[in-house]
């Protein structure tokens, strides 16, 4: 079965990691099924039924997107409200995506040293996901580790890009037979 890519960029024709990534996904075709939000809704009135069928019929979920202000970019955030509803994700008869793997892909503006206790983040990427490890559990799914590249913002070489989206496809494949999130202890 095909991983589900869900990719969040605004702006992904100007970016150059998050393109590059979904240029070597698209790689391979029979691994991976693309599905760009802001391409798919340019005026944010998101088909939820569709989306859920699209949710319910994969197991292997990554969600890609560029870190925003510590947190996801606000289409992703408003698709996640809108598609992970009472009823079908969580309450009464929502189980439809319990037992599926979720993991996150991350581009991040910033040095990774900046993301601990002493950097001027002051928190780490695991407690910045806070809130989609909490969704995950809630939903009754598995939460994957996560796959990042830091510095998105400063200049990063061409031969890191490369190599990240190699690294990328290599996450995926691997987090298909991760079992659970692994916290750092």
């Amino acid at each position: 079965m095909r991983t589900l890519i869900i990719l969040a960029h605004p702006d992904i024709n100007n970016s150059t990691i998050n393109r590059r990534w979904k240029q070597e996904l698209e790689k391979y075709p029979e691994e991976f099924i693309i599905h760009e939000l802001y391409n798919e809704y340019p005026d944010w009135n998101i088909e939820v039924e569709k989306e859920q069928q699209l949710l319910e019929s994969s197991e292997h979920i990554i969600i890609q997107f560029p870190v925003y202000w510590y947190s996801y970019p606000p289409l992703l955030k408003k698709w996640m409200d809108d598609v992970f509803a009472y009823g079908w994700a969580y309450g009464k008869n929502g189980n439809k995506l319990v037992g599926k793997k979720f993991g996150l892909a991350m581009s991040i503006g910033d040095k990774e040293e900046n993301y601990a206790p002493s950097g001027s983040v002051g928190f780490s990427v695991d407690e910045i996901i806070i809130p989609f490890k909490a969704t995950t559990a809630h939903i009754g799914a598995i939460a994957l580790s996560y796959f990042s590249l830091f510095r998105a913002s400063f200049q990063i070489s061409g031969e890191e890009v490369e190599q990240s989206a190699k690294d990328y496809i290599r996450y995926i494949l691997r987090t298909k037979s991760e079992e659970r999130l692994k916290v750092k202890e």
